[in-house]
């Protein structure tokens, strides 16, 4: 993601989530720190010329989804994924989850963090295929609906980021099975 793909996201943003989309200024926030020696962020876009075939189609070049990962400290954190409903089924969100966990090891990470909308089954799910455990809830934290985010994390990115096939969608049967004893949080997550 570059600064001129800003305005394009926000206009997914208040689609995909129109309660609780970011603003410009988060936008422009994160990206401040994803260049250079020192960056910590990678937020990364997906337009629709770089879809399989049969995608839904849209103008050439337009942006369909979107996604960015924070690393601090060995600790990485999904800040956001978002795809829009017609591309949704196409591996699209399994492809940048992949990106964002080779992001995370990239930038070192020992684990993954991130917050999904406890009503939000689907998304559950692909986290889930790649190894994602439940440790937590964070009561209210979507605003200003008040909706409830259940943390998830995974442990040791790399291995994910790797058994992921090229495809697009991670088989369930291809990847380790997750720590059965998960570490139940870090200094910056309950």
């Amino acid at each position: 993601m570059r600064w001129w793909d800003i305005e394009p996201v926000l206009a997914l943003e208040q689609q995909l989530f129109p309660e609780d989309a970011w603003s410009a200024g988060m936008f422009w926030s994160e990206l401040a720190y994803a260049r250079g020696a020192d960056a910590t962020r990678r937020y990364l876009v997906a337009e629709d010329a770089a879809l399989s075939p049969g995608a839904a189609a849209g103008p050439a070049g337009s942006l369909v989804g979107y996604g960015g990962l924070a690393a601090v400290g060995g600790t990485g954190d999904i800040q956001t994924i978002g795809v829009l409903p017609g591309h949704r089924g196409t591996g699209l969100g399994a492809r940048l989850l992949r990106a964002l966990l080779q992001a995370a090891t990239d930038f070192e990470c020992a684990e993954v963090l991130l917050e999904v909308r406890v009503d939000n089954a689907p998304a559950q799910r692909l986290y889930e295929r790649f190894g994602f455990v439940p440790i937590g809830i964070r009561r209210g934290y979507y605003q200003p609906t008040g909706t409830d985010a259940l943390v998830m994390r995974l442990a040791d990115p790399a291995v994910y980021a790797a058994a992921a096939d090229t495809s697009g969608d991670a088989p369930a049967n291809t990847l380790p099975h997750p720590d059965p004893h998960p570490h139940q949080g870090t200094k910056s997550h309950g």
